[in-house]
């Protein structure tokens, strides 16, 4: 490639010249690739993700807010041909979501996602005020990595409370007429999952189980990072006084991400789902940490 840039240079030729600024950008291209598979070399990063949103306090404004997070996180998978799946959906009382689980089936898509796992504060003019006042909403994510067949975890079924109940839709609307919902408790370890999703309740429970298996996981290779005594290093606090990312909308349009410092103006497309430069100021700030 040098030789044929030194060459264009002598010879002044066009078509030559066009050749080599395609094969400098292909070259560029290829070198990012390998950057990021480089960021992305993580034990779980190739694995698909569970992913998961909770509005905080703050009733109707909170749900709302979950609501266009899980908007923004749709539109992201839209955007880079995802493929997921609702395991479970709570409608709020009057507007937006009480909690929503989606599992990204997709290579990768834990190594890209584990970048959202925190607190997300959003500053606007709420819609639901008469007075027009500005409000701060927060909602939480967390992600976690899919755990397929590949890795055992071992759920003893002694250890599991299972519940049945009826699903519910949208404004209180039965989904269907039986029992399908499924929620499971772990017991030993506390955690709970649910799984709406399916009329069937076998489906459901296979679901909820998917979901079971990936925090037990997370919980496995937490503790696993404890014993290395890193793990306070690489872990963020999950609490209201500690977001990882604010969203302005008034008196003006910021989108700050607290961790990096990475921010833009187009709030907009952000909340469209355009994603990518966060994700990659993500990236590249943990692999400078780790070095």
């Amino acid at each position: 490639m040098k030789l044929m840039a030194e060459m264009v240079q002598e010879e002044e030729d066009e078509d030559s010249r066009s050749e080599v600024i395609t094969g400098v950008a292909e070259l560029e291209a290829a070198v990012d690739k390998l950057d990021f598979q480089f960021l992305l070399s993580g034990e779980e990063d190739e694995r698909g993700a569970v992913l998961e949103i909770h509005p905080g306090a703050g009733g109707t404004e909170s749900q709302d807010w979950a609501q266009m997070l899980l908007r923004m996180y749709n539109r992201y998978f839209e955007r880079h041909g995802m493929k997921s799946k609702s395991l479970d959906l709570q409608a709020g009382d009057e507007a937006g979501i009480k909690s929503a689980v989606l599992e990204i089936d997709h290579p990768f898509a834990f190594g890209y996602l584990k970048s959202e796992s925190g607190v997300h504060r959003l500053v606007r003019i709420s819609p639901f005020d008469s007075q027009s006042r500005r409000h701060t909403s927060f909602a939480s994510v967390f992600v976690y990595p899919l755990v397929n067949n590949d890795v055992e975890v071992e759920v003893d079924t002694a250890d599991l409370r299972i519940d049945t109940y009826r699903a519910q839709g949208a404004g209180g609307q039965h989904v269907n007429k039986t029992d399908s919902a499924i929620r499971i408790t772990h017991e030993p370890s506390g955690i709970v999952v649910q799984c709406q999703s399916e009329r069937s309740q076998h489906r459901n429970r296979e679901s909820a189980m998917t979901m079971l298996r990936a925090k037990l996981y997370m919980k496995i290779m937490e503790e696993r990072q404890k014993e290395r005594d890193a793990i306070e290093a690489e872990k963020m606090e999950i609490a209201w006084g500690s977001q990882i990312r604010s969203y302005v909308l008034q008196p003006y349009t910021k989108v700050k991400d607290h961790r990096t410092e990475h921010d833009t103006g187009n709030a907009t497309a952000v909340l469209d789902g355009d994603l990518d430069e966060f994700i990659d100021a993500y990236l590249r700030w943990m692999g400078s940490r780790k070095k």
